[in-house]
């Protein structure tokens, strides 16, 4: 139950963070001036990189083990969605961070303006997958109990 319990609340984490972002974070900063904007996406990014990262995989390890002790098909279930954020953000998300990341605020403008838009539609995939995780993972914990 520990591995569930792990499985569980990192999931929950990372959809909570995912989420703000998406919702609070990302359209705020969408009101600022295109360098300004531009800059504060590339800190955020750098710090939130390694914290959504390291949720996604432990919440995704710790509910595969879950599984495998429970045979529970919601700790796979769930456990799968959360990993799918790493495929999903290597594949269609790095590109454009890639391209953000490399941009000086001196070339920001309407080009960077539209990344960052696309990347706030892409982001909130990461929201919806995490969310589900969530959910599935809490249903198994129940199912196990």
């Amino acid at each position: 139950m520990v591995l569930g319990l792990v499985a569980l609340v990192t999931a929950a984490l990372f959809a909570g963070a995912a989420t703000y972002i998406s919702i609070v974070e990302h359209p705020a900063r969408m009101s600022l001036e295109d360098a300004p904007l531009l800059v504060q996406w590339q800190l955020s990014y750098k710090r939130a990189l390694p914290i959504q990262a390291g949720l996604a995989m432990l919440g995704g390890a710790a509910g595969l083990l879950a599984w495998y002790n429970s045979r529970e098909w919601q700790w796979m279930a769930g456990s799968l969605l959360l990993i799918a954020n790493w495929p999903f953000t290597m594949l269609v998300i790095m590109p454009v961070n890639k391209r953000l990341m490399a941009m000086t605020p001196q070339e920001a403008g309407a080009g960077s303006r539209g990344l960052l838009r696309r990347w706030g539609d892409l982001h909130g995939v990461r929201s919806v997958l995490g969310s589900a995780a969530s959910l599935l993972l809490a249903w198994g914990f129940l199912a196990t109990r």
